[in-house]
C-alpha cells in the first residue's frame, strides 16, 4: 500500500494525543484517585486502539505485497474486477493460455510456417531467454514449422490459433517441453542453452508474438 493512500485516510491512530490528565487538587482524594483511573482507562484504550490500526495495517500491507503491479497486466487487472470474464484455458495437453492480445492478422493452422517472437520465464518469474534483447529492443524472431517434430509440443499448442499480431502468455508444462535437446526453439549460444535446457524438467512460461505466417 503506497503511502499517499494510508495519508489519504486520515489518521488511522484517533487516541495519538495524550489523555489529558486531571488537574484537580483541590478536589478531595477519592475523587482525584478516580480521575487518575479514568485516565489510565483511557490510556489503555488509547494504546489497544493503536495496536489495532497497527495490525490492520500490517494485514493490508502484507496482501497488498502479494500483487507485483509488474505482473498484472492491464488485462488481468480488468479481470480481477470482472471475475465472470474467463482470461485461461487449459488444453488438453495442459498447457494453460491466456490471450493476452488479439491478433487481426491470418490466423496459424497446423503446417504452416510461422515467425514469432518469445520470451521463456521459469514459472517464478525467472528469466531464461528471448528473442528481443531487453536493453537495445532488437530482436532475432524465429521462424519455424507448425508441422513436424522440430517444436516442443506445447508451443504449437500456444501458436495454432494464434492471429498474426496477437500476444499470448503459456504455462507449458514439461511433458511437452524440452523432452529432447534438439527440439527448438533453442538459443544458440552456449550460456543461454544450458540455461534453458536445465530447467527442462520444470514447467516454463512462454509469452509468444505472432509476426508472419508463411
Amino acid at each position: 500500500m503506497e503511502s499517499a493512500s494510508l495519508t489519504s485516510l486520515g489518521n488511522p491512530f484517533p487516541c495519538t494525543s495524550q489523555s489529558p490528565r486531571c488537574r484537580c487538587p483541590s478536589e478531595p482524594k477519592k475523587i482525584r484517585l478516580a480521575c487518575r483511573r479514568r485516565a489510565s482507562s483511557a490510556k489503555a484504550a488509547c494504546g489497544l486502539s493503536r495496536r489495532r490500526a497497527v495490525s490492520g495495517m500490517v494485514v493490508l500491507g502484507a496482501a497488498a505485497s502479494c500483487i507485483d503491479p509488474l505482473a498484472l497486466p492491464m488485462p488481468a487487472q480488468a479481470a480481477m474486477q470482472e471475475p465472470d470474464v474467463i482470461r485461461y484455458r487449459k488444453l488438453g495437453s495442459g498447457v494453460i493460455l491466456e490471450d493476452v492480445v488479439e491478433g487481426e492478422g491470418p490466423e496459424a493452422r497446423g503446417g504452416d510456417l510461422v515467425q514469432f517472437n518469445y520470451v521463456c520465464r521459469r514459472a517464478n518469474g525467472y528469466f531464461v531467454h528471448s528473442t528481443v534483447d531487453q536493453f537495445s529492443g532488437e530482436s532475432k524472431p524465429v521462424t519455424l514449422p507448425l508441422g513436424g517434430e522440430e517444436m516442443i509440443e506445447g508451443l504449437k499448442d500456444v501458436l495454432i490459433g494464434m492471429k498474426v499480431g496477437g500476444k499470448r502468455r503459456a504455462l507449458i508444462p514439461p511433458e511437452v517441453g524440452y523432452i529432447s535437446e534438439t527440439l527448438k526453439p533453442i538459443p544458440e549460444e552456449f550460456g543461454p542453452r544450458r540455461s534453458l535446457l536445465s530447467h527442462a524438467k520444470e514447467p516454463l512460461v512462454f509469452e509468444v508474438q505472432l509476426l508472419k505466417v508463411m
